[in-house]
């Protein structure tokens, strides 16, 4: 701390002050007990030596005090300075930075400023180039004029001669005709061409009909040929149907024949069965099955009383 600080600088200040000068008046003394005087005054020598020495250290403590106190108020303003100093060299700073950031600017500025001085200089020297080419074309657009201005005075005395009162009607009256004359002119060239596809559609269109035609005519011969083949094998497909119908007669009155005698046939059986069986009189194959059960049981009765016939045999 500041007080440690303060005591150690006052010991080193002491020690170097006063180590010598003791050293000094301790050497004046006398070495040997012989030479020296009496202990009451040697006594009274120490005490005053001792006052002038404890009087010299108390002025040279308050020179120190006075010079530490001096140098704490230097050693604040310094710490006070120091503080100015940095507020200082902050702003300072600051006032470079900003000076700096304005350079950059001003250089951005200046360049931007000599990039678009040099587009001016372009754009100045095109703007030189299109006016050298526009006057080309004035002088042009005049000496054309003056070849035209026949044209404008005889337009001035057609205008005198005739109904019209400027020449801005008389150019307006010819582009009409103008416009009608071509409006005309390609209205007939459709027309022709109109024409002329008709003309290509009726020959494509008279084509087609003819071959059209043409294929009618030989389907038509196909057909006729078809109705007399048909018309022929009518006569065999009626005596066919003759002969079908004959026959259909007679299958069917031996099918009537076939299904009397099965209807007989089941009812002995269902008589030997001596059972109703539930089956209608028109369900023939139904009686059939019914039969064919029946006769195989018997056969199967039957083969077994075979077998029955041939064991006791062999017995």
């Amino acid at each position: 701390t500041m007080a440690t600080m303060e005591e150690e600088d006052l010991s080193e200040y002491f020690r170097m002050q006063y180590g010598q000068k003791l050293l000094k008046l301790l050497m004046k003394f006398p070495a040997t007990e012989e030479q020296s005087p009496s202990p009451s005054i040697r006594l009274l020598e120490k005490k005053k030596e001792a006052a002038l020495v404890h009087r010299a250290m108390e002025a040279q403590k308050e020179a120190f005090r006075t010079r530490m106190e001096a140098l704490n108020n230097r050693w604040e303003e310094l710490g006070a300075k120091e503080i100015q100093l940095k507020a200082y060299i902050k702003k300072f700073e600051q006032f470079i930075q900003e000076n700096d950031q304005k350079r950059i600017r001003a250089l951005k500025k200046a360049n931007r400023e000599k990039e678009l001085k040099k587009q001016r200089v372009k754009e100045l020297a095109k703007a030189r180039l299109d006016m050298a080419v526009l006057k080309q074309e004035h002088q042009r657009l005049y000496n054309k004029l003056q070849q035209y201005s026949i044209f404008r005075n005889y337009l001035e005395k057609v205008v005198e001669v005739s109904e019209f009162e400027e020449i801005r009607e008389v150019i307006g009256r010819y582009k009409t005709l103008v416009g009608m004359h071509q409006d005309l002119v390609q209205s007939a060239q459709e027309g022709l061409e109109m024409i002329e596809q008709a003309k290509v559609r009726l020959a494509h269109y008279t084509e087609e009909k003819d071959d059209e035609i043409l294929k009618h005519n030989n389907e038509l011969a196909r057909l006729q040929m078809r109705f007399d083949h048909a018309r022929s094998d009518v006569i065999v497909w009626e005596s066919r149907w003759a002969h079908i119908q004959n026959t259909a007669a007679k299958k069917t009155l031996m099918l009537g024949t076939i299904k009397m005698a099965t209807l007989n046939l089941f009812q002995g059986v269902s008589k030997q069965l001596k059972e109703t069986l539930n089956v209608s009189v028109e369900d023939t194959h139904k009686q059939l099955d019914m039969i064919q059960h029946l006769i195989q049981d018997l056969s199967d009765i039957w083969a077994e009383v075979k077998k029955k016939e041939v064991q006791n045999r062999s017995m």
